[in-house]
């Protein structure tokens, strides 16, 4: 959407022709500019009649005294157009009345909401949900991002809470969903073919037992097309050779150790390749050969790692470019995150490097690890772990968390690329995210995001990399404060938070809520033999309360723990108590051993398709060892292709099992809310 344009909304009228042309019904009308021509207007037209005020100023008609329903006589349209221009007056002195709008009363029906807007990211996006004045109370709304499938519209109808009131509720007959389904894709073909309408909402559309009506209508022009974000183009993507350099020089290498040049030395000095400290104060760094300037050093540089004041890094990045340096770590901050003035010192050195090809990381950023191959050129405390696992952060000081899980977690939690992505001015989401589609140690992929700017292209790739890795998402930024208020109701239900996540579904990506939770769905996911296929769960536990609690963190998290058929209860029967409680979640009782845990999975593998997961919960107990129970989930998992979960609850005591099963690749918790969280997260790839 261009910066520079002036919008504008049309009136109801207009916005009424507008839709028609694109088979979006709308009531019949005419605009009356005198008591006697509304009248004329509404005998015409037929009574019942509405009237409205139309003037560009008052957006929401009823809380100016603008509408008046249920009009039967020409008496009553002269009284009605009185009433209506001297309560919008007392409401808005300075609001230029145009006319009244005098239309044809639909029938009451249920009232719906189809809209649409611009987001700055994603482009065209298309809201529904239950409609009419207390469509913000209500807030039962989805949203999908343009283009869309049928079945995407499909989907759509029958997300919202409100879907009963469409199919049919407590004896009401069901409403024309055929009608709506056409109705919102003929609504998206209007949006799409009209590149100067930024947003609409058609508020309310009644929907019938056949067919519907639009009763009210907001259109939203700019006076230039539309200038959409921009899709993936894979020239502009980093050669994997840049991120493996053979040496690294450090800008402004220090041995004070209360200097960044200091950390960031000193975490290179474990990198294979050559490394040159660069000071001009200096004959030696930490013990290495230092170099009064890039161009002093006597071989070839391909990274620098940029730690001196914003002001020097244009000229340091001439004399990179003169080096042939291919890529710039700029940690240094100071620019366009500061002023206006910072923001020209970071345009100037992007210019710069592009003139030399020169590709930059940050400015304003922590860094960029590649653990496999030693390279840190960050200055956190201690390098992280190798491992399987990519992490892209808008944070810095979520890198430096990271890094301190990898540490504490061993082995299990390393990474294959961490990155502080910093301002972005240069190398971006994009670009880390094509690093880890084509780095061998790569699994899966975890972001942490705040905004992103190129939404369409970030689509467009992840939709390619979630083919053969995982995509783990936390999207900060949910909560509703601080938004702006919205000149249509499409504007206020469809934030921000709300693109992102109908982004991910639509792309493959999985969003979670917190770092552990992360994690454990990118562990999960990055096995495709551990992935969930569905939401449907068997829940076996020696614990009563665990049960209960089960029941209810399930119902949190959308887990469905299912009925069990009478033919599985009956064969359970002939080798568990008879005063088992013969349901799911299935309570084997505290004195529960080994084999009745084995003769339920048994049950379980010989009938794969009535479930998707099993959760196995334990507790300490003398009856069975945490290693005997893992062994169970252990042997059974070689058995089923579904997915099986362990929750050993009861801290140390029960972390033999819980680390023999973390051998075995089984997904395992130690807490049981957390085990629902996470599977309510992993069961969003299920849903798609």
């Amino acid at each position: 959407m261009s910066t520079h344009a002036n919008t504008k909304m049309l009136s109801e009228a207009d916005g009424y022709d507008l839709l028609r042309r694109f088979n979006v019904p709308a009531p019949l009308f005419e605009i009356a500019t005198s008591p006697e021509a509304a009248a004329a207007a509404a005998a015409k037209i037929g009574y019942p009649v509405v009237m409205k005020i139309v003037s560009p100023q008052i957006i929401h008609k009823s809380d100016a005294g603008g509408v008046i329903v249920g009009i039967k006589t020409d008496e009553e349209a002269k009284t009605a157009y009185n009433t209506i221009v001297s309560s919008v007056k007392a409401y808005n002195p300075a609001a230029e009345i145009t006319g009244i709008i005098v239309e044809e009363m639909a029938q009451p029906g249920l009232e719906l909401i189809i809209g649409g807007k611009i987001d700055p990211a994603f482009g065209r996006v298309i809201t529904f949900g239950l409609g009419g004045t207390l469509v913000e109370f209500h807030k039962d709304v989805g949203i999908r991002i343009l283009p869309c499938t049928d079945e995407e519209i499909h989907s759509l109808i029958k997300q919202i809470k409100g879907y009963k009131l469409i199919s049919g509720y407590r004896g009401d007959a069901p409403k024309d969903e055929e009608f709506l389904f056409q109705t919102l894709k003929n609504a998206c073909e209007f949006f799409e073919k009209n590149d100067k309408v930024v947003e609409f909402d058609i508020n309310p559309l009644r929907l019938y037992e056949k067919g519907g009506c639009a009763v009210d209508a907001r259109v939203i022009v700019q006076d230039e097309p539309i200038e959409l974000p921009p899709h993936y183009d894979a020239s502009k993507i980093v050669p994997i050779d840049y991120y493996k350099p053979r040496s690294v020089a450090v800008i402004g290498a220090s041995d004070d150790k209360t200097k960044m040049g200091y950390a960031v030395f000193h975490n290179l000095l474990q990198f294979p390749g050559k490394v040159y400290p660069v000071n001009n104060k200096r004959s030696e760094i930490q013990g290495v050969k230092c170099y009064p300037t890039l161009s002093a050093i006597p071989g070839p540089v391909d990274m620098v790692t940029i730690t001196v004041p914003a002001q020097l890094v244009p000229g340091i990045m001439e004399e990179c470019g003169q080096k042939g340096v291919k890529m710039a770590v700029v940690i240094t901050a100071g620019f366009k995150e500061m002023d206006e003035d910072g923001r020209a010192l970071e345009n100037r050195m992007v210019e710069i490097a592009k003139n030399y090809g020169i590709r930059i990381v940050g400015p304003n950023c922590l860094g960029l690890i590649l653990p496999p191959y030693k390279l840190d050129t960050t200055y956190v405390s201690t390098s992280p772990l190798p491992g399987d696992l990519a992490f892209i952060s808008q944070s810095g000081a979520i890198v430096n968390a990271v890094v301190g899980i990898s540490l504490s977690e061993g082995s299990e939690m390393g990474y294959s690329e961490v990155v502080s992505v910093g301002n972005q001015s240069d190398l971006d989401f994009l670009d880390y995210m094509s690093y880890a589609q084509r780095d061998p140690h790569t699994k899966a992929i975890i972001l942490y995001i705040e905004e992103i700017k190129n939404g369409v292209a970030f689509m467009e790739m992840a939709k390619e990399i979630t083919k053969t890795k995982p995509i783990v998402a936390i999207k900060a930024g949910s909560s509703q404060r601080g938004q702006a208020a919205a000149a249509s109701h499409t504007g206020s239900l469809s934030g921000a938070y709300e693109v992102y996540m109908e982004a991910f579904r639509k792309c493959g990506v999985t969003p979670v809520k917190t770092l552990p939770g992360a994690f454990k769905v990118a562990k999960i996911l990055s096995d495709a033999n551990r992935s969930p296929k569905g939401r449907r769960a068997v829940v076996i536990t020696n614990a009563g309360g665990f049960a209960v609690l089960s029941n209810d963190y399930a119902e949190t998290w959308g887990i469905e723990i299912i009925d069990l058929p009478k033919e599985m209860i009956d064969e359970m029967n002939t080798f568990l108590p008879p005063f088992w409680n013969k349901n799911n979640p299935i309570d084997l009782l505290g004195d529960a051993d080994e084999a009745r845990f084995r003769g339920v999975f048994d049950v379980l593998c010989r009938n794969p398709e009535l479930w998707d997961m099993a959760i196995l919960v334990n507790f300490p107990n003398k009856v069975l060892s945490p290693e005997q129970i893992a062994h169970v989930l252990i042997d059974y998992s070689k058995k089923t292709d579904n997915l099986l979960i362990g929750t050993l609850v009861g801290g140390d005591c029960m972390k033999p099992g819980v680390s023999l099963l973390a051998q075995h690749n089984i997904p395992v918790f130690e807490e049981l809310e957390f085990t629902y969280r996470t599977l309510g997260h992993l069961s969003w790839t299920a849903d798609r």
